[in-house]
C-alpha cells in the first residue's frame, strides 16, 4: 500500500490529542502514523491512563479539543467501562488503555511497522 498524501488537520490533531493525554498524566503515548499500512485511518494516538476517571477525562478533553478542530467523533466505546476506551475521529483513532489492557492488546506490536511521531 502506497502512502497517503500527508493529511495536516488529522496530524495536528493526533498530537493535539497525544498532548491532551500527557497534560492529563498519561504514560506511555505513541503517535503511529498508518497511512501506509491502513485503509481505515491515518493515525493511532495510543496512551495508557491510571484510572478509569482519569481516562474518561481525557477521552472528555479529546473529544472536545476534536470539536473545536473541526474533526468530528464518529464513534466512541468503552467509556463506562473505562479499560480501553476507543475514540474514533476516522483520520485519527485515539485509545486510552488501563496497563492491563495495553499490555495484552499490544497495539504497537500489532502495527510494528508504522511510523512513530514526535509529538513533544
Amino acid at each position: 500500500m502506497t502512502r497517503r498524501k500527508p493529511n495536516e488537520q488529522a496530524k495536528d490533531f493526533a498530537v493535539a490529542a497525544a498532548k491532551i493525554a500527557q497534560e492529563r498524566h498519561c504514560s506511555d503515548i505513541v503517535i503511529l502514523d498508518l497511512r501506509s499500512l491502513s485503509p481505515a485511518t491515518d493515525y493511532f494516538v495510543i496512551a495508557t491512563g491510571t484510572s478509569e476517571r482519569q481516562m474518561r477525562t481525557v477521552a472528555d478533553e479529546v473529544s472536545e479539543a476534536g470539536r473545536k478542530r473541526g474533526m468530528s467523533r464518529f464513534g466512541r466505546a468503552g467509556y463506562e467501562q473505562g479499560r480501553w476506551i476507543l475514540l474514533d475521529f476516522v483520520d485519527v483513532v485515539v485509545h486510552l488503555f488501563d496497563s492491563e489492557y495495553r499490555e495484552f492488546y499490544d497495539l504497537e506490536l500489532l502495527w510494528g511497522d508504522a511510523e512513530r511521531i514526535d509529538y513533544s
